[in-house]
């Protein structure tokens, strides 16, 4: 179902207006004359409207063209048509790895292919191109690669009169190439049905490589590969397990290469770009996504924005799934999700999801509605918090300080398939939260506190969903954005009462505590709150006492924290010897809240200099310079 929906995709999108020919970025052009004359080596670079990333909206990107549609390189050296890199087109390295009888080898094939063109086409583009090469071969001109070349930049060629088309699309040389690939490869008599168009024609070996998927080497990797006998069955050797004709084995590969691509050139509109459909999870997974019907194109173009929490491109219509509502939405489209990872020189599927443009829509609303939270990290300067949590950050808080490297693919694909479909979030989530939040308690710069506050958001959306799905073995109530007086669990109130006693430290000690109580003990008061609750409650009248003796401020403070904390105290009927799963998140969401009602207080009290010096909590209102 994968490749049919891909193949689809690429019949939809007309990816394959000319199978022969494919869309390749070519960042430099070799420009020769009559005569084999080098005019000019030219960049092809420029500034993209939209960049992949975010943090870098201005990077140059090579302009694509449509290039000779060639089979990927596995083993052994192979050039290509009048298109290569600067190994093969010009026997040198810009990394300067390989040997130079390796460079010379490679550019002899390079040259043979150009020959082999010229004497079967007799084409003047192609005459000045070969006449450059020997001239290159003979040492009778140098070559300087540009600067800021790379080791997989590709290198193409321009006849002078024709201005920007490439010598590889003059039309002797389209129709030369046409010819070759018409050329049936291996056995033509060998006719298997294809799995994916159903027709009957001759397999390919290999199917055409992927490239710029996450976590996979550069030169790509197939989708759809057999390299070892256990993944074989019947007999069967290589790609003999699953039969796919040339003409869709690349259809399927263009589709997911032009997903994985945020700027796929489009066939239809030359110029213009193709909607981007993935989103990266994290430094090795991504998910691709793309509706069945044209209709549903503008529906699947937000849900992008949406995930990745970007109000600047999301209508209000949209603006509405952040806040837990439903957007009318009345599209019964196929909507496809697939989650891809790169390693060890293979694709890996970790999912496959199947849907409609409207319940992807509805889902979308409860999964932002679930992980909507009170707020305890500051504003960035200049600027307001997300509407959201991007999905990217949510899997980096799982994360040891936040390094996407460290965040498991698997996890990152149940996690989009909760967010999508409306099932549970997996389990492993509430317990990587759980030990990341134990981990970096201590840890208080602002990316410390953004992944905080994402984790709180991924306990209470897996609590909430749980408790929804699985009403009778659940106890606990519908965990709330911002605190909940009425909530009597015994982790919600436990965890209230640890920030009620952080706070009386501070009150009393201000800023200067080498290792605060949350530093010491918060691991143990959330798992085995008998073990040190006792302790921490006789510290916490030894700092009341000491708050006291300061000045008024600081005396009016440790009151109210004395009679927030009877207030608790009074709903806890004994320490528990230890917590529960759930209670141990219903613990991190109670410190969570009251931490952030502090907050709420202080804004709204006129709070002084003092209050500041003797509480150094951060605020969420406030702007970092």
């Amino acid at each position: 179902m994968i490749l049919q929906a891909l193949y689809q995709l690429a019949q939809r999108e007309q990816l394959m207006q000319d199978p022969d020919f494919e869309w390749k970025p070519i960042p430099w052009l070799i420009v020769v004359d009559d005569g084999g004359t080098l005019l000019q080596i030219r960049g092809t670079h420029s500034i993209a409207p939209h960049g992949e990333e975010r943090k870098n909206p201005g990077k140059p990107r090579p302009t694509s063209f449509s290039v000779p549609r060639e089979p990927g390189r596995t083993s052994g050296d192979r050039a290509n048509l009048l298109v290569d890199k600067a190994e093969y087109a010009l026997g040198q390295d810009p990394a300067g790895r390989r040997s130079a009888k390796q460079l010379a080898a490679r550019f002899t094939l390079f040259r043979a292919r150009a020959d082999a063109c010229l004497d079967a086409t007799g084409d003047p583009g192609v005459r000045a191109v070969c006449d450059f090469l020997g001239k290159l071969a003979g040492g009778d001109v140098a070559v300087a690669l540009p600067e800021g070349c790379a080791s997989n930049d590709l290198f193409a060629f321009v006849y002078a009169n024709d201005v920007d088309c490439l010598v590889s699309s003059r039309p002797a040389v389209k129709d030369y190439w046409r010819s070759l690939r018409a050329l049936p490869a291996g056995d033509a008599s060998e006719l298997r049905r294809c799995l994916v168009s159903g027709r009957l024609a001759p397999p390919v070996d290999k199917l055409p490589l992927i490239k710029r998927l996450p976590g996979a080497g550069t030169s790509g990797v197939a989708l759809v590969s057999f390299n070892s006998n256990a993944f074989e069955s019947y007999g069967w050797t290589g790609n003999a397990n699953a039969p796919i004709c040339r003409e869709a084995a690349e259809a399927c590969s263009t589709a997911l290469n032009r997903l994985l691509d945020p700027a796929f050139p489009d066939a239809r509109e030359p110029g213009q770009s193709l909607p981007k459909r993935h989103l990266r999870l994290s430094a090795d997974t991504a998910v691709c996504f793309w509706a069945a019907s044209p209709g549903a194109e503008e529906v699947t173009n937000l849900l992008l924005a949406l995930l990745d929490a970007d109000p600047g491109q999301v209508e209000e219509l949209y603006r509405s799934i952040w806040r837990g509502v439903p957007a009318r939405v009345d599209d019964n489209s196929a909507f496809y999700a697939l989650t891809l990872s790169g390693s060890q020189g293979r694709a890996i599927v970790r999912d496959w999801f199947e849907s409609t443009v409207t319940e992807v829509a509805t889902h979308l609303a409860v999964h932002f509605a679930d992980l909507a939270i009170a707020r305890n990290t500051p504003k960035p300067k200049d600027k307001d918090l997300g509407p959201a949590f991007p999905l990217r950050t949510l899997m980096k808080s799982l994360a040891v300080r936040g390094d996407e490297k460290a965040v498991p693919p698997a996890l990152a694909g149940e996690v989009i398939r909760a967010a999508l479909s409306g099932t549970l979030y997996p389990l492993s989530v509430l317990q990587r939260a759980l030990e990341r939040w134990r981990a970096e308690i201590g840890q208080n710069g602002w990316s410390d506190l953004e992944r905080r506050d994402a984790r709180a958001a991924l306990i209470k959306a897996t609590l909430n969903r749980r408790r929804r799905i699985h009403r009778s073995s659940t106890s606990y109530p519908e965990v709330t954005e911002a605190m909940d007086e009425n909530n009597t669990e015994p982790g919600y109130l436990l965890g209230r009462l640890m920030a009620v006693v952080e706070r009386m430290q501070a009150t009393a000690l201000g800023a200067d505590v080498n290792a605060s109580v949350v530093d010491r003990y918060f691991g143990a008061a959330s798992a085995t709150p008998a073990a040190v609750f006792p302790r921490l409650l006789k510290n916490f009248h030894h700092h009341a006492r000491k708050a006291k003796d300061g000045d008024e401020p600081a005396v009016r403070r440790a009151r109210r924290l004395e009679g927030e904390a009877d207030r608790i105290l009074a709903s806890v009927q004994s320490f528990p010897r230890f917590l529960p799963l759930d209670q141990q998140g219903l613990f991190i969401i109670g410190y969570h809240h009251q931490r952030h009602s502090f907050f709420q207080r202080r804004e709204g009290s006129g709070r002084t200099a003092a209050d500041a010096a003797a509480a150094p909590l951060p605020n969420p209102n406030r702007t970092l310079e």
